[in-house]
């Protein structure tokens, strides 16, 4: 059966498969306003391949390519919308190390006064005996070497001393010390640091003992300097060293108050 081809230009190239010698063309013109369209319709036995119409060729693309040029777009568009970048693990590491640090110094920088000791307290302190006869209002602290407590609160209590020497005594007995065995019971100290606030008559108003925020030590010696009949924290008892624990010896010199 013969076959119907459209192919203008190659129509000298076709044999026509009637009986007739003639070939049978048909031919329609059809004309418009600017082009001109002519349609040829011929038989033939051998048709030829027509030239292709360009067409658009989509290429095999692998899915790690795929992924990979997903996350780079992603990460472009992010640079470009301005959105900061996660940090790494390591960063957050040494942020977490600086932090801890920080927090560390600053948590020292308030507890402690560096340079300051209980020697030094005891440097400054005036003697028992003075302090009853000077007719200033008194306050006394029982302390040990040994006593953690005592020593973190040191740069507390010198500060607080060095703002109200002028008008309060600040006495410092060491419960190691044998000579001090009866201000131990006179005053009933169990736990160190003990803090005991006395009048200008030296008649006890009230103490506090152990590990307490400032504040305590330093109204109750505002009340003193004040002259007030009493003070805001009469007993008052926060985490102490026991005064069991103390280790007895010998004073060469009677006068010494450590």
């Amino acid at each position: 059966m013969a076959r119907v081809a459209t192919n203008p230009i190659a129509f000298h190239r076709f044999q026509t498969c009637f009986p007739n010698s003639q070939s049978l063309v048909k031919t329609s013109v059809h004309f418009q306003t600017k082009t001109h369209k002519r349609h040829i319709v011929s038989c033939q036995t051998t048709p030829e391949p027509t030239e292709p119409q360009p067409s658009t060729v989509k290429l095999p693309v692998e899915p790690s390519s795929v992924s990979n040029e997903s996350s780079s777009q992603a990460t472009s568009s992010a640079q470009g919308s301005g959105f900061p970048e996660f940090p790494s693990k390591g960063l957050n590491k040494q942020i977490a190390v600086v932090s801890t640090l920080a927090a560390v110094g600053l948590f020292l920088s308030g507890r402690l006064d560096f340079g300051v000791s209980l020697k030094d307290i005891a440097a400054t302190a005036l003697p028992y005996e003075e302090a009853l006869s000077n007719g200033k209002p008194t306050v006394v602290e029982f302390y040990a070497d040994w006593c953690e407590v005592c020593r973190e609160l040191a740069p507390d209590v010198y500060k607080v001393e060095q703002e109200y020497k002028d008008r309060v005594n600040f006495v410092v007995l060491n419960v190691d010390n044998t000579k001090w065995e009866q201000e131990l019971d006179e005053f009933g100290v169990e736990g160190i640091p003990h803090f005991s606030f006395l009048d200008k008559e030296g008649n006890e108003e009230g103490n506090v003992v152990g590990r307490l925020p400032q504040k305590y030590l330093l109204e109750n010696v505002e009340a003193l300097a004040r002259g007030e009949a009493s003070v805001p924290h009469a007993r008052v008892v926060g985490q102490y060293s026991s005064a069991e624990a103390r280790k007895v010896h010998q004073v060469v010199d009677p006068r010494s108050h450590g």
